[in-house]
């Protein structure tokens, strides 16, 4: 079901051409959820043939999907018993989009919230980001991951001087990189900072004053990835500077088991001397790895079903 979508903005063209797309595709994305809006259709038929089943669960983002269940649900009596709407992202009180979400939206939000049987979230703080009459329906259930399927091989890198590594993407002012990236090229120390990310944009000036301190590599299978962590003397976390939304990769932070250091809006950026220095007594406290276990978590939400 997730598969079906507008036929896509290819951003492409000259630089004009290029421009007047992004800002076309933005716009249309603002406005209307573009290209996502079309799964409201898309699920409502597909689920127009499907009935007498215990549990429906609907995964969002994008949250259209809820609304396409919302929009053929009658509760309890055709499609399912019981339909739990997962939510690993809120939407209308989304606080890391640089946009709000346009008020109209709050129709399919109220609609999708008001006739599912509960509403999961990943984390606690994220009940409060939905209508308060609605918080009632509110499970928090984690992510699940595969944990006993992770082999990570744990040899053990000497590095000569301190390598870390930040993977993921930035949101401008929020989840933003580049206090962080000012501060490291006002250092003497030595030391290798490697960014896996398909953001280049915004930090590729940092290569030019950083030089070989830094190193800026596209994003790689996730298996890959943590072998690459895992090799790692510690690693960075950009906090998204909201009880809402918890970066999903703190969950592979934790698999790797290596020291992370969180940069947030207010932190002290002289922390990083300490890290660089081999002292990691202001790591961050991540959470235990057995609560993401994708049995434990399929148990939780099988839990909700009649």
């Amino acid at each position: 079901i997730g598969s079906y979508r507008f036929k896509e903005i290819i951003l492409n063209g000259n630089s004009l051409i290029l421009f007047f797309k992004r800002a076309l595709r933005r716009t249309l994305q603002i406005l209307f959820e573009y290209p996502d809006i079309q799964l409201r259709s898309r699920v409502a038929e597909a689920l127009n043939n499907e009935m007498d089943y215990d549990l429906l669960i609907s995964i969002a983002v994008p949250h259209p999907i809820h609304w396409g269940v919302a929009k053929v649900w009658k509760g309890g009596t055709n499609i399912a018993r019981t339909w739990v709407a997962d939510c690993g992202d809120p939407f209308m009180f989304a606080r890391l989009d640089t946009f709000r979400k346009p008020f109209y939206f709050k129709h399919f939000e109220k609609q999708f919230c008001r006739r599912c049987d509960y509403i999961t979230v990943p984390i606690e703080g994220a009940v409060n980001a939905y209508y308060p009459e609605f918080r009632g329906k509110i499970k928090v259930i984690p992510q699940g991951f595969n944990i006993n399927g992770v082999k990570i091989k744990r040899s053990v890198i000497k590095h000569y001087k301190p390598t870390f590594a930040y993977s993921g993407g930035f949101i401008q002012g929020k989840r933003d990189p580049r206090p962080f990236l000012d501060y490291l090229s006002k250092l003497n120390e030595e030391f290798k900072f490697i960014i896996y990310t398909n953001q280049e944009n915004l930090i590729n000036g940092y290569k030019t004053i950083l030089g070989d301190k830094l190193e800026i590599r596209n994003y790689i299978p996730r298996e890959e990835l943590l072998e690459q962590l895992a090799g790692m003397d510690f690693l960075i976390n950009f906090d998204n500077n909201t009880i809402e939304q918890l970066p999903s990769k703190l969950i592979d932070y934790a698999i790797v088991k290596k020291p992370v250091l969180n940069i947030a809006r207010h932190t002290d950026l002289s922390v990083i001397k300490d890290f660089l220095a081999g002292d990691y007594s202001k790591r961050m406290n991540l959470a235990d790895l057995n609560k993401y276990d994708i049995e434990i978590v399929a148990q939780q939400f099988l839990g909700l079903a009649p």
